[in-house]
């Protein structure tokens, strides 16, 4: 009796330690597949079931310092039996963990007793101090390239040590070492994932899609469930095409640990392909199912958007308006400015708030291109409200440095500072309409009217240069009316000039004449040429009276 138990319990014993053994081995599975939160699951069983299984919490430890909420680590650390303090496995953990909180000196002595304890020769804790270092912020890339040099010195032939060397190479900043142990990782298993994965993420960085989407392919050909490729094929065709990205996404969900953020990620893929009554319904419904629904003030974004695709402006107001209140500002891009001074501007009377948005949208605008285009909208809206100074103030920055800009722009520009009676300023962008378009009559003319205004008593004449280039530039096509025009005005501040100022009464009469030989019933010119006349005639009469006596 007495042995069937025994027997009993050995079977128990046994049964249990193969059930540990088999949890260890699939949640270093699921992190590779870096499906942490089931690899925590899993592991916090472990630790439960055997609390002196030191590997076990090396890998909880992995597992939560890989994920995006590692706060509860020093929790469950602290819950570890004493006796397990002098474990290597443990203390890399708690030195994993020291590290990551920046805790340098201090993560330095439990890595070194860990080392110090297997003398430099396990290969398992020389790769997880290492990875340590890859993954910590504060981590020293050169020393896990040290350290992983030692592992794959004792494991030939493991890929895993191959990819984590080429991690810690990326990190150095030497992409072209890491990939050749990518390779070497290939060169010991072919359908090693990871590696390809990682090297699909080298031409990430260096922007190549030819190379990155073929990496990311083949990881997926190598390992269909290796979501981090998924969720990479995902965000490529996430600006391209929306559909194909759907299609990844709903893979990647699949394949990956639940996550709230895929949730709002669904519902921003749902906008994206136009599918937006689909998108609000399911932005309502996470909103209203979560219990702290201002964590997710994303959601009030996407339904904003999804209303203006329906042309809906007052629900989109509304829903942006929410966002607005909850999320951080930090949080916020561009767009999301832009977006409340579109709806602004479509309600009468909110054009200062309009306004005040374009403002924060110039900004925060990191192209350049982006900034001209929201300078260009900033002075429409000035122009609406007839704020002619600001007008030109945004006209002028859309001009300066724009390869874009046109002729066009820059008369504009001159223009709204005419209007805001800025006339310096105008005269100064006339100027530069003259000089680089020396052919064309428009800056002459508008440089000639600055001046008119700015010299109101023409006791300076600054208008005359102007007006008598304007003549010798257009006075023989007197046929385009613009032309025609313009001759009667410089024709008739010469004139009034000569008048007025210098008392030149035969040169400001020749100058009528001319009006009338471009608008020959001009009433003005004819009426002024009889005055001028009799004028010239009784100074003549007068003269010579004068003599006689």
């Amino acid at each position: 009796m007495l042995m069937k138990k025994g027997v009993s319990l050995f079977l128990c014993a046994i049964t249990s330690l193969v059930a540990v053994s088999q949890n260890i081995q699939d949640a270093k599975k699921f992190i590779y597949y870096e499906r942490y939160k089931t690899a925590e699951d899993q592991l916090q069983q472990v630790v439960k079931t055997d609390p002196a299984n030191g590997e076990g919490w090396y890998l909880l430890s992995k597992a939560y310092l890989s994920s995006n909420d590692p706060a509860p680590l020093q929790n469950l650390l602290s819950q570890a039996p004493a006796s397990l303090k002098e474990e290597p496995y443990f203390q890399v953990a708690y030195g994993s963990y020291l590290l990551n909180k920046g805790n340098k000196d201090s993560a330095k002595y439990y890595f070194d007793r860990a080392l110090d304890k297997t003398r430099e020769k396990n290969a398992d804790i020389l790769s997880a101090i290492a990875n340590a270092h890859i993954v910590a912020k504060t981590g020293d890339a050169n020393y896990a390239v040290e350290l992983l040099n030692k592992a794959v010195n004792r494991e030939k032939k493991d890929p895993a040590l191959f990819t984590m060397l080429g991690d810690a190479q990326r990190k150095q900043g030497n992409g072209s070492d890491a990939y050749k142990s990518y390779v070497m990782a290939l060169d010991k298993d072919g359908k090693h994932a990871a590696a390809l994965y990682r090297m699909g993420k080298i031409f990430v960085s260096q922007k190549n899609p030819e190379m990155y989407l073929k990496y990311f392919n083949q990881a997926l050909e190598a390992d269909s469930n290796f979501a981090p490729a998924v969720y990479e094929l995902y965000y490529h065709y996430y600006f391209t095409e929306p559909q194909k990205a759907m299609e990844y996404f709903k893979q990647y969900v699949a394949k990956s640990d639940p996550n709230k953020t895929n949730d709002v990620l669904y519902t921003d893929l749902l906008y994206l392909n136009k599918q937006y009554q689909d998108a609000i319904t399911n932005a309502q419904r996470l909103l209203g199912s979560n219990n702290n629904a201002d964590s997710m003030p994303r959601l009030y974004k996407l339904m904003a958007y999804s209303y203006l695709g329906l042309k809906d402006s007052a629900n989109a107001m509304t829903s942006m308006s929410r966002y607005f209140s909850k999320e951080v500002d930090t949080n916020m891009v561009a767009k999301d400015y832009e977006v409340m001074a579109g709806l602004y501007s479509g309600v009468p009377g909110k054009e200062d708030s309009a306004i005040a948005y374009y403002l924060k949208t110039a900004d925060m605008a990191k192209d350049q291109a982006e900034k001209f285009h929201f300078y260009k909208k900033l002075s429409e809206l000035y122009k609406d409200q007839k704020d002619y100074l600001n007008q030109g103030k945004w006209l002028g920055m859309y001009y300066t440095n724009n390869p874009k800009a046109t002729n066009i722009d820059l008369f504009n520009w001159g223009i709204a500072n005419f209007k805001a009676e800025a006339y310096d300023q105008a005269d100064t962008v006339f100027g530069a309409y003259i000089q680089k378009y020396p052919d064309q009559a428009f800056g002459y003319y508008w440089r000639a009217r600055v001046n008119s205004l700015s010299d109101s008593t023409m006791e300076k004449g600054s208008a005359i240069p102007w007006y008598n280039k304007l003549i010798s530039m257009i006075e023989t096509d007197t046929n385009n009316k613009t032309n025609k025009k313009w001759l009667v005005e410089a024709y008739g501040y010469l004139a009034a000039y000569q008048t007025n100022q210098v008392k030149d009464y035969k040169s400001a009469t020749e100058n009528l004449k001319k009006i009338l030989t471009v608008d020959p019933e001009n009433k003005d010119a004819k009426q002024y040429i009889s005055v001028l006349e009799k004028k010239i005639a009784a100074d003549n009469s007068n003269s010579t009276t004068g003599t006689s006596k």
